[in-house]
């Protein structure tokens, strides 16, 4: 609401100045005109700018201020030689130049920057770079710790104030279920707090007009310029659409997963008896379900197959085969 009624008292001031723009020129309709245009143009000018990082527009304008500056100095030397028409025009097409280099240099530069490194420049201590965000998903899924301490994941890692809360509430909930998942985040996060070389910082950004988690975590990714770790399949898409890196999990860990091709031997312990008649069904190491055929009477014991073909579904990777004897 106020950010409306400071939109409208802006044109009003515009249009106000407008108008004793024409009262002073003998002009009222081209001070209304001009009024109009520069209260529109305010208007675009602020849609605009809240699209753009404050950390780009900071370093723009210091992009822009340094090349005008390095324009005039430029010029210093030519001011009494070229003549006075000459210099003009001289003056303006360095500084047209040069300036709009810097902002351009400037607000590309500046996407890294954020209210938190320059209070950490001030400070005299080095920008972090390399942020991610953690989810709760990742969290309480508790193969992060094993990546990080393996060394295959570096920088900062951040934990949001709001993603803390929501690991106490799910520890303290009275389904036993989510309360041991809860317990567990929060035991892995300490775990990732006591590993050395790792920066662990909690920040108390919130988004009081944001309800959902994930569209908060999205939003603080966005000002922090950071990815988001995750295992989480809506979160994943909500943050591509709206240009955020993931880092996730259960990607990660299907590419890891050991490629098996059609025909290869394997030694597989069968577990259990399939869906369909007479099957049986095996784990690899990584938990990929390899089904054999014709296996049910072999439930318990282990048996040499070979894999007759390979399939990929959105909830993983299924494995058939059938014993080496039925080849």
């Amino acid at each position: 609401m106020l950010t409306y009624a400071a939109k409208i008292i802006a044109a009003l001031l515009f249009l106000c100045y407008g108008v004793l723009y024409g009262m002073a020129h003998d002009n009222m309709p081209q001070g209304v005109a001009i009024g109009v245009f520069l209260g529109l143009l305010s208007l675009l000018v602020e849609h605009r700018l809240r699209r753009i990082p404050i950390g780009s527009i900071i370093s723009g304008l210091l992009g822009l201020v340094s090349g005008i500056i390095f324009a005039n100095l430029l010029l210093l030397p030519f001011r009494y030689i070229i003549q006075e028409q000459s210099w003009t025009i001289s003056f303006f097409i360095f500084n047209a130049i040069l300036g709009y280099g810097g902002l351009f240099v400037g607000l590309e530069r500046g996407r890294n920057l954020t209210i938190p490194s320059l209070m950490r420049l001030f400070k005299g201590q080095e920008p972090e770079t390399d942020l991610k965000i953690m989810d709760t998903s990742a969290i309480i899924d508790g193969r992060i710790a094993d990546i990080i301490e393996a060394g295959f994941m570096e920088g900062t890692f951040i934990l949001p104030q709001f993603i803390l809360h929501e690991l106490q509430y799910v520890a303290d909930s009275p389904d036993p279920m989510r309360r041991t998942r809860g317990r567990r985040g929060l035991d892995i996060l300490q775990r990732i707090q006591k590993m050395t070389d790792v920066r662990v910082r909690i920040v108390e950004d919130d988004f009081p007009k944001i309800r959902e988690v994930d569209s908060k975590l999205v939003a603080l990714a966005k000002i922090m310029n950071a990815r988001i770790i995750t295992n989480d399949f809506n979160l994943n898409k909500v943050a591509q659409l709206q240009g955020v890196l993931i880092l996730n999990i259960n990607e990660l860990a299907n590419v890891l997963k050991p490629v098996v091709l059609p025909g290869e031997a394997m030694s597989l312990f069968v577990m259990k008896e399939g869906k369909e008649h007479n099957q049986g069904v095996a784990y690899l190491d990584d938990g990929t379900m390899v089904v054999v055929d014709n296996a049910r009477r072999l439930i318990g014991r282990k048996v040499e197959v070979v894999v007759t073909s390979v399939l990929q579904t959105t909830a993983g990777r299924m494995i058939f085969a059938k014993q080496k004897e039925d080849e």
